[in-house]
């Protein structure tokens, strides 16, 4: 009886050891729908799902996640802990991508959201890409051609070396000529103008925003936004830059971690003496076709760092 009851207990220990594993393998995007929602939304990829046109979840594989892409040149990259899984680790390195169909039309409003580990390093650090859509390498003439480049102006202010410096460009063509704009938490009065982002050395979520309606460029910094007011409409002559547009024939192409220019695919683009590669880690890069409305980026924020 007593070789019995042992028997039953250890069975009983080996079912609950087994459905403790499921519980906890349940992969990146826990949508264990016994959780309550956030938003509305079970996971991330709930979000604006129908205009998520690519998806970067950078877990263990460099593809992106949707059309399968793989990288066409990877430097000083590998795979660290991540917000959601792994993440891509950038060592003053960069990785392109050749062109995904889904990017290759006019963007009309866009918002990209990602998210980053790194830090300020104080006077003398040089500015570094973090996510460009651009024109390809045979077209893309300089670092800003855009159409959309997220970058980090970590040098300054060196008073502030928890402190990461946002900036967000965009260009398009209108009657083939080359509008560009761009936006920056920095410039002006501080928490007035725009907003003080402490995300040195810890996860930070960010989003760029353009609305091709208003013609309005922001960008947000875990679900709240933190761009210039005083640069938020996007003009030429007082008329707004409206949807964004790309040049007949463009094959745009994605880098991660760098600006477009002659050392790292784009040899028409020259090198900047102020241009850096990215060093730390990149997580969750999505892009939509859409401008995600602050409900939808505080969602999409609070998902993320809860694993879903």
């Amino acid at each position: 009886m007593k070789r019995a009851l042992i028997k039953l207990l250890n069975n009983l220990t080996a079912i609950a050891l087994i459905a403790a594993v499921g519980l906890t393998s349940c992969g990146k995007d826990n949508d264990d729908p016994d959780l309550p929602q956030i938003g509305g939304y079970n996971n991330s990829n709930e979000v604006a799902s129908t205009n998520l046109k690519a998806h970067w979840s950078f877990d263990g594989t460099l593809n992106e996640r949707i059309s399968s892409a793989a990288p066409v040149t990877s430097l000083r990259s590998s795979f660290v802990a991540g917000v959601k899984g792994q993440a891509v680790k950038l060592d003053s390195g960069y990785v392109l991508y050749p062109t995904i169909a889904s990017l290759n039309s006019d963007i009309g409003s866009f918002s990209v959201s990602t998210w980053i580990f790194t830090q300020n390093q104080g006077d003398g650090t040089r500015p570094t890409g973090v996510f460009a859509l651009t024109l390809g390498a045979g077209a893309q003439r300089d670092w800003n051609d855009g159409p959309i480049l997220i970058s980090l102006e970590n040098g300054r202010p060196t008073t502030y070396n928890d402190t990461l410096v946002i900036k967000t460009n965009i260009a398009t063509t209108k009657a083939g000529s080359l509008l560009k704009g761009d936006n920056i938490n920095d410039f002006g009065a501080r928490e007035v103008d725009f907003k003080t982002v402490k995300g040195a050395n810890k996860w930070t979520h960010v989003v760029a925003r353009w609305d091709g309606t208003g013609s309005f460029l922001d960008f947000y910094a875990n679900g709240v936004r933190v761009s210039n007011n005083n640069f938020r409409f996007r003009d030429a002559a007082g008329v707004g830059f409206g949807a964004i547009t790309l040049p007949a024939g463009t094959s745009t192409q994605v880098l991660f971690g760098g600006y477009p220019n002659a050392t790292n695919g784009f040899p028409l683009s020259p090198l900047q003496g102020f241009q850096g590669l990215f060093r730390g880690n990149i997580d969750e890069t999505r892009f939509y076709n859409k401008a995600l409305t602050d409900d939808e980026i505080m969602a999409l924020y609070q998902l993320e760092l809860a694993g879903r």
